[in-house]
């Protein structure tokens, strides 16, 4: 009796701490879900629904207002660039030609130039134009801009297709975090293509990862990776619109953790599956220029002279 009497006295015991706040405490949570309605897919219908975009998109032609910022925890600062107009041409298969106009003036900032696989860069307050391959970094760890490849641009602005033949492709229901018209973070499911490529003689490796929206079904955020399964491209994408039957993006957040610099384009004016002609994907150093090339010593440089080709 006696041994009955006291498991009762425990039990109460247990049930009328919780009530006094002896042993647990209750918060509020910050995050909240999100209440929009959300569509559904499959992951062959997400798989389908790159693929279609990536046929459908051949050329892009762009007016563009372009925010840079670089720096990071590796150089210890950030170092923010007013806001500079651009304009971008992109065309398959890896075709990029991109210029930056300085504020006001209009002079050019920098003007690039890549094939796919080659890529120049000029840029005249530095008097320099800069030669090499798009895997080369330049030697200069306190010019981060100066890393800046017309490849990790196109692959930002065209996302491509999934290569049936050495890349599978597998889905994850994830969550993203939002900011409502207030600011607060809200948590909404997603979906999460992440897509594995086959790499000759060494098995897989992971490629990308592709997130869409749940609202919309369109990819709002990219993660490329580089062979050391590194992040090397973080693009986000938002505020679609609509463009002769293509919905495309007209924010897109590129973001390079490796070199330690972010692209923000706004575009102003697109145009898709314009005629672009080969000369406009042409990148001549000015007379006079040292010509830098990434791929042999810095004591070769060539200085081009009035009609002289280094």
């Amino acid at each position: 009796m006696r041994r009955r009497s006291f498991w009762w006295a425990l039990i109460s015991g247990l049930v009328v701490l919780p009530l006094t706040g002896c042993l647990f405490r209750t918060r509020p949570v910050e995050d909240r879900y999100s209440k929009a309605p959300l569509q559904e897919s499959t992951q062959q219908g997400l798989i389908d629904s790159i693929d279609q975009q990536a046929a459908a998109l051949r050329t892009l032609k762009a007016t563009v207002d372009i925010d840079t910022s670089a720096g990071g925890a590796k150089k210890g600062t950030e170092t923010q660039y007013k806001e500079i107009r651009g304009y971008v041409l992109a065309r398959k298969p890896g075709a990029l030609h991109m210029t930056g106009l300085m504020p006001f003036v209009r002079t050019t900032a920098f003007d690039m130039v890549s094939d796919g696989r080659e890529f120049k860069l000029w840029i005249p307050t530095k008097n320099k134009f800069v030669v090499g391959q798009n895997e080369v970094a330049t030697p200069s760890s306190d010019q981060p801009m100066e890393n800046i490849r017309p490849q990790d641009i196109y692959d930002a602005l065209l996302v491509k297709h999934i290569d049936p033949e050495n890349e599978i492709a597998v889905l994850e229901n994830g969550l993203e975090t939002l900011h409502d018209s207030k600011g607060q973070r809200v948590l909404q499911e997603d979906y999460e293509l992440t897509v594995i490529r086959r790499r000759p003689g060494d098995g897989w490796l992971l490629a990308r990862k592709i997130i869409f929206g749940r609202t919309d079904l369109k990819p709002h955020r990219q993660i490329i990776y580089n062979e050391d399964r590194k992040v090397a491209t973080d693009a986000k994408y938002a505020e679609y619109k609509d463009y002769d039957g293509i919905s495309y993006p007209t924010r897109i957040e590129i973001d390079r953790p490796q070199e330690e610099y972010k692209i923000t384009l706004n575009f102003l004016k697109v145009e898709m599956n314009a005629s672009l002609k080969d000369e406009q994907f042409e990148l001549d150093p000015p007379d006079g220029v040292p010509v830098f090339h990434l791929d042999r010593p810095q004591s070769s440089l060539v200085v081009r002279k009035s009609g002289a080709r280094d």
